[in-house]
């Protein structure tokens, strides 16, 4: 049984809802308000350099981090808002100690065994969520890279397998693979069209 941190209180976050490549990932954090970490703001506002010196920060000084994910064939499943909340329950899941209330970004709460509050906006007003935001974030935009090591053909590295113009682009030329999402619209249309 993990111990409870006497009024331990998490934020949860998630990176990658949008992206038609890759899994989703979330991270659960718990800040030590004895050591807080400066500059900790929502993920999307901060440069790529800066979410990654904050993140080793956060890991680094927070009581408890957490990063989890749910794959392709999940999002494929269950859709990607309830793959996202399956995320967000496995990072707060690995936290130790378990926090006593959990933080969590947007309007839908993951099925969680501790209390829970969903805040919209909460990536720009809880600190806690900001660094969840961050974790899961570069720990996502790493897995990426390491795609792109794998099928290059995409640009991953570039587009974090976002549907942008070229990923489009390179998408109709080469089909779809592994780690495309065929529910998402795009994906989907190219493989009807396709026959794949």
């Amino acid at each position: 049984m993990r111990a409870v941190h006497s009024g331990a209180v998490c934020g949860v976050d998630e990176a990658g809802r949008g992206p038609i490549a890759g899994p989703v990932y979330a991270a659960a954090v718990i800040l030590d308000p004895l050591c807080p970490v400066d500059g900790v703001r929502d993920s999307k506002l901060l440069s790529a350099a800066r979410r990654e010196a904050l993140a080793t920060q956060i890991r680094r000084q927070a009581i408890a981090w957490s990063v989890a994910s749910a794959s392709v064939e999940e999002i494929d499943r269950i859709n990607i808002l309830q793959a996202s909340l399956l995320a967000m329950q496995r990072a707060v899941d690995g936290l130790d100690p378990a926090p006593v209330l959990a933080l969590v970004d947007g309007n839908r709460l993951p099925a969680l065994t501790c209390p829970a509050r969903a805040i919209v906006g909460g990536d720009r007003t809880e600190a806690a969520i900001s660094a969840a935001s961050i974790l899961a974030k570069t720990a996502r935009d790493a897995e990426m890279r390491r795609l792109h090591d794998r099928f290059p053909q995409y640009g991953l590295d570039r587009h974090m397998g976002y549907p942008t113009r070229e990923h489009l682009a390179q998408l109709a030329r080469h089909g779809a693979c592994e780690i495309h999402r065929r529910s998402f619209g795009p994906v989907r249309r190219l493989a009807a069209q396709s026959g794949q």
